[in-house]
């Protein structure tokens, strides 16, 4: 069981079918296994981590990942945690999600090795190819309507309504596996632990129909100290792994920023540091622990924007927690000169840059005393920024911890 003790120890796993079965598996030759990922996003988020993590440790041990970007069943909506259905989007516009997806993996899976290289597939490719009453017939005959409803996620969405679209979702995830298991000898399936009733269905599914025998584990849903979700950031926006959304200062900053006593719990999840390394670490106490905190920021931005990118933010973090040094990596913005000299206030400022949302979220921090130019408190937004004394590059903070580079040229 040495694969599933080591996964189980960095708290990786939630919960598992025929436990020593599996292990002796994973412990064997190498097996094929799959993840999936509906494109309901043009971006992963750090909700979606913590099974591109354990997919990469099976890939580091031997073993084949099946990568499902879920073309198909975007369309038809995961009903799992959610309250309402989510909103309907367009064949064209998932297909884009869809692909901008697949591009992400390549930064955590091996795409390129000739002996366990990782398979990257869209289920829109085989479920739209269906026909409606072969599939009644060959699959559905298999589900009964009794257990789907006793099923966690549409017990939940009972009260409020659930679209018979949503309540089929289930069924078409187990075709996933079962296709897989069909076409590319796939055994197992891994994923959240909200998607336990969903992996279910596809191993009765397969032995059903089959007379196979599949596996499969969950992961655990995340949080902070505080209960937060760790696919949502402090300020309630979703953390993204594509650089265009949330840069790789932005991402290191969120790492580093974590809670004290979630610093060693997430280098056990997100990174590959060894065991023994960590342990070592969580012996550190007091101001030390902002030496663990900026390795798992280093280690975390490395994973999902290359070594480059995490020394750039790295240095820029530095700089600005020292109060000097070079600040030329940390976040910029470049703005005519000529908005300068005609007069741009501090609000217009504070928005443009990114850095607050709305103009009354710049009235309200300023209120608070959270603005700052340098080391200057902006006492009153509404105020024109002076051109005579402005220098060609100045340093806005908003909050504690949020930075912007401004450059007038």
């Amino acid at each position: 069981m040495e694969l599933l003790r080591k996964l189980s120890e960095r708290g990786l796993i939630y919960q598992m079918t025929a436990e020593e079965k599996l292990a002796e598996l994973l412990d064997g030759s190498s097996l094929s296994f799959y993840i999936g990922f509906d494109a309901t996003a043009g971006s992963l988020h750090l909700g979606h981590l913590v099974p591109l993590m354990i997919a990469r440790h099976l890939q580091n041990d031997g073993h084949k990942p099946i990568i499902v970007v879920g073309g198909g069943t975007a369309l038809v909506g995961d009903p799992s945690c959610r309250s309402a259905e989510r909103p309907f989007e367009s064949k064209e516009t998932v297909s884009t999600w869809a692909d901008s997806i697949s591009i992400q993996m390549e930064h955590f899976l091996d795409f390129k090795s000739q002996d366990n290289r990782a398979l990257l597939l869209d289920n829109y490719s085989w479920l739209s190819k269906l026909n409606h009453l072969e599939f009644l017939r060959d699959i559905g005959r298999h589900f009964s309507v009794n257990r789907m409803l006793a099923a966690e996620s549409v017990k939940l969405r009972l009260e409020t309504g659930i679209s018979f679209l949503e309540f089929n979702y289930s069924v078409l995830q187990a075709y996933d596996f079962l296709h897989l298991h069909r076409e590319h000898g796939c055994v197992l399936q891994v994923g959240g632990s909200d998607q336990w009733g969903n992996i279910v269905a596809g191993i009765d599914l397969i032995r059903r129909s089959e007379g196979g025998e599949t596996w499969g584990f969950t992961c655990p849903l995340v949080t902070t100290a505080t209960g937060e979700k760790m696919s949502k950031s402090q300020a309630g926006g979703a953390i993204w792994l594509d650089p265009s959304l949330t840069s790789p200062y932005e991402y290191y900053q969120f790492w580093i920023n974590v809670n004290d006593k979630d610093a060693i719990y997430f280098l056990k999840l997100y990174t590959f540091i060894p065991m023994d390394e960590i342990e070592k670490l969580a012996l550190l106490k007091g101001a030390e622990i902002r030496l663990v905190k900026e390795r798992l920021a280093f280690e975390t931005t490395s994973l999902t924007h290359g070594r480059e990118e995490a020394l750039k933010a790295e240095k820029a973090s530095r700089a600005l927690f020292a109060g000097n040094g070079d600040q030329e990596d940390v976040p910029s913005i470049e703005i005519p000169s000529e908005k300068l000299r005609t007069g741009i206030s501090f609000l217009d400022l504070f928005v443009e840059t990114g850095l607050c949302p709305s103009r009354s979220e710049v009235r309200r921090l300023a209120k608070q005393g959270g603005l700052y130019v340098g080391e200057t408190r902006v006492s009153d937004p509404v105020d024109n920024l002076d051109p005579e004394n402005t220098p060609e590059s100045i340093l806005l903070r908003a909050g504690k911890k949020r930075y912007c580079r401004v450059i007038f040229k």
